[in-house]
């Protein structure tokens, strides 16, 4: 079944309506997990063509993402991390395709309205453009 989940988080609270679902999941089916975190602020996207160093935020995202592998570590998963920079869903389906992910599980946040009809969501270019199954979960109030 799963055996290889790809889990996209934001380094925020609501990273749990997802990962307390995919723990259930995951314990089922004996998941390798690995956590993305896809950095997408201005030095995030111009890290590489401008030779950046890391910015205080995507230090604070590496430590948080390497405290949720733990997390999952002692539970008893094969858990990993990916601090990825740029486009979102961009990162999102390549890392899924890299690392041949049999699902990626979302949390998703509903409508932004103007933003999501101008640029679409992260989720729906995700669900469009890869071959796998993306499981998305709304985000608990």
């Amino acid at each position: 079944m799963y055996t290889n989940i790809l889990i996209p988080v934001e380094n925020k609270d609501t990273d749990n309506t997802i990962l307390d679902h995919i723990r259930s999941l995951g314990k089922l089916t004996h998941s390798k997990i690995t956590l993305l975190h896809v950095a997408d602020g201005w030095a995030a996207r111009n890290y590489d063509q401008l030779d950046l160093q890391e910015s205080e935020e995507m230090k604070t995202d590496r430590v948080y993402l390497e405290g949720r592998v733990q997390e999952l570590q002692k539970e008893g998963f094969e858990a990993s991390y990916v601090l990825a920079m740029g486009d979102p869903a961009e990162e999102i389906i390549k890392i899924a395709k890299e690392r041949k992910v049999d699902l990626i599980a979302m949390a998703t946040h509903g409508h932004r309205f103007l933003g999501d009809i101008i640029y679409g969501s992260t989720a729906d270019k995700v669900r469009h453009q890869v071959d796998m199954p993306v499981l998305l979960l709304k985000v608990r109030k």
